[in-house]
């Protein structure tokens, strides 16, 4: 195992048991590392701080995956981690009515760059990086071994993706086109190889949830509806109506399917192809009682943040401005950069330009099977709110 060391002054992030380990932090960095490579962290009296793999040349030298001076990095390495991920899931999600979930959350799991998820008897992995895709092999080993899946999928397609490979593929055993899943005791469709992120957005299970209680009776609109997760929900919850709007006619013929499988009422739904910003200014004052807004991220990094911003706040004013008096909305951001106090400031403008006063109900972030180092606020991104206007 290679040895780096840490410049004193840099020690503090590692000892707050930070993930990332910046390149200006290091004394010294031989030529030639290879990414993946184990490396041992020292500080400038040789004490041991960390063990993690060399990432690259670039900002983020190192990731740590481990504070044991003493293990070693071999099969029984990733599988162990596996395997207290797995039981972590197994604790809190895994049920009867609930068979899939993220499997592995990248540094939050301490694997750092490693993205599974679990969709029935299938995995879908994502190497985010070009170190961990170096310990596929065991990585996919320990999978097997473990959580003993009927197939694996690679989905290493992200634009996320920092310095890694961009690869698509079959790794293990046979992955049918669909997957049907259990969520919270209702069914879902999944195209794991084509959909988008690994399939389905695993990490608004207890947003979906929490929605039931508003929906009934309600005429719901489901803005960014991809494949009809929200909108099963409403129906099975007894809304009115459903329309589900999306710029993908596959997605939404997905989400025809999902509500026929659940036995909902499709003559209580409708399926609009079209941009959800160009709809949303159609409508009228009262459409609909609950409208949802779950877009993609709209701010990619920090260079388009003020466009991202101005984004989010027209959206959301367009949809308050249509909210009959106590009307709820369900308003989502993915974007890492932009935090849940901005995104809250964001809504108190656009209430102001709506002329709404707007009640924070609930608040979400991560689910339950995304937990995230207390440290690494880098890995945020998830914020839902219920709001009453």
């Amino acid at each position: 195992m290679i040895i780096l060391k840490v410049k004193q002054q840099k020690i503090g992030p590692i000892l707050g048991r930070h993930p990332w380990v910046f390149s200006g932090a290091l004394a010294n960095v031989p030529e030639k590392l290879e990414s993946g490579s184990p490396v041992k962290l020292i500080d400038e009296k040789d004490n041991f701080l960390a063990q993690g793999y060399f990432n690259s040349y670039s900002q983020i030298a190192v990731r740590i995956w481990g504070y044991d001076e003493n293990e070693e990095v071999d099969d029984s390495f990733f599988g162990k981690r596996i395997k207290k991920a797995f039981d972590l899931r197994k604790e809190l999600v895994l049920s009867k009515e609930t068979d899939s979930f993220r499997l592995i959350n990248s540094e939050n799991d301490f694997l750092p760059g490693l993205v599974v998820d679990k969709y029935a008897d299938y995995l879908v992995v994502q190497f985010h990086t070009l170190g961990i895709g170096k310990w596929k092999e065991e990585i996919i080993k320990g999978l097997v071994k473990i959580i003993k899946p009927k197939g694996i999928y690679e989905r290493s397609d992200s634009k996320k993706a920092e310095n890694a490979e961009k690869r698509t593929g079959l790794l293990y055993g046979e992955v049918p086109d669909l997957i049907t899943i259990k969520e919270n005791g209702l069914k879902f469709l999944v195209n794991i190889k084509e959909g988008q992120k690994t399939g389905f957005f695993l990490d608004q299970r207890d947003k979906r949830q929490a929605l039931l209680k508003y929906v009934k009776g309600k005429k719901i609109l489901n803005c960014f509806s991809y494949t009809g997760g929200f909108s099963v929900y409403a129906l099975a919850g007894g809304a009115k109506s459903v329309v589900s709007v999306d710029v993908s006619a596959d997605s939404l013929e997905l989400a025809k399917e999902n509500v026929k499988i659940n036995k909902l009422d499709l003559e209580k739904c409708e399926f609009i192809c079209e941009d959800a910003k160009q709809y949303l200014k159609k409508i009228n004052h009262g459409d609909f009682d609950l409208i949802i807004l779950d877009p993609p991220a709209f701010i990619k990094d920090r260079k388009k943040k003020k466009e991202g911003i101005s984004g989010y706040r027209h959206i959301n004013e367009t949809a308050l401005r249509v909210l009959p008096e106590d009307g709820i909305l369900v308003t989502c951001s993915c974007s890492t950069h932009l935090s849940l106090q901005d995104f809250r400031y964001v809504l108190s403008e656009a209430g102001g330009r709506a002329k709404k006063s707007i009640q924070l109900l609930e608040t979400y972030t991560h689910g339950i099977d995304h937990p995230e180092l207390i440290p690494f606020t880098e890995g945020e991104y998830l914020k839902v709110f219920f709001l009453r206007a």
